[in-house]
């Protein structure tokens, strides 16, 4: 089992024995493919009407008197699965709809919230973006950042009787793997198929 894999059944559980005490816990993650993997889960976009585009002036569109607030409000936890991908505006978006429907001036608005993600994996999209673009629109540029309690995984339990492919896997994912050209590596020999031109 990767570490994806790890943090997916960590979800679950913790989705399930929300729920069991009759509590109420969303899931929402960044992207579809990983919402629709989540028991009742959406994208973050829709469940809390985030903006698609950024504007600094925009917040999210859920009105405080709406039932999406009272749901909101009545949740006892929320994950937010790959929010590596999300920018920083559309989290602060979020945070700042906690604040509003809580009446709280605590961050998240006193709200419990489990984001989960791999920075080595997806960062946000940036258009036309070079390395530093992507960093500045990430979630760790956020004021939030310094809120959270950072929880690793350092284990890659798939690759686990592998050594040699995980710490491949884990190099390369720290950038701490030799490059050339400035951003190119070098593939182990056991990594690749010989190219046979049969023609």
């Amino acid at each position: 089992m990767g570490q994806e894999e790890q943090a997916k059944h960590s979800y679950i559980r913790l989705l399930a024995t929300v729920r069991s005490k009759g509590q109420i816990a969303l899931a929402t993650a960044s992207c579809g493919v990983a919402a629709s993997i989540l028991p009742g889960g959406r994208t973050a976009h829709s469940r809390f009407k985030i903006p698609i585009h950024e504007d600094n002036d925009s917040g999210c569109n859920v009105n405080k008197q709406s039932s999406s607030a009272r749901l909101i409000k009545q949740a006892k936890l929320i994950i937010w699965d790959k929010a590596t991908m999300a920018k920083k505006y559309a989290i602060e978006c979020f945070e700042k709809l906690l604040r509003d429907i809580m009446d709280s001036d605590t961050v998240f608005g006193g709200k419990v919230i489990v984001f989960g993600g791999d920075f080595r994996q997806t960062l946000p999209v940036v258009v036309k973006g070079y390395k530093e673009d992507y960093i500045s629109a990430s979630l760790v540029k956020s004021y939030v950042w310094n809120h959270l309690e950072k929880l690793r995984l350092v284990a890659n339990m798939r690759a686990y009787l592998d050594k040699p492919f995980s710490d491949f896997l884990l190099s390369l994912g720290n950038g701490t793997l030799p490059c050339f050209d400035d951003s190119r590596i070098t593939l182990p020999h056991y990594l690749t198929i010989p190219f046979v031109d049969d023609l």
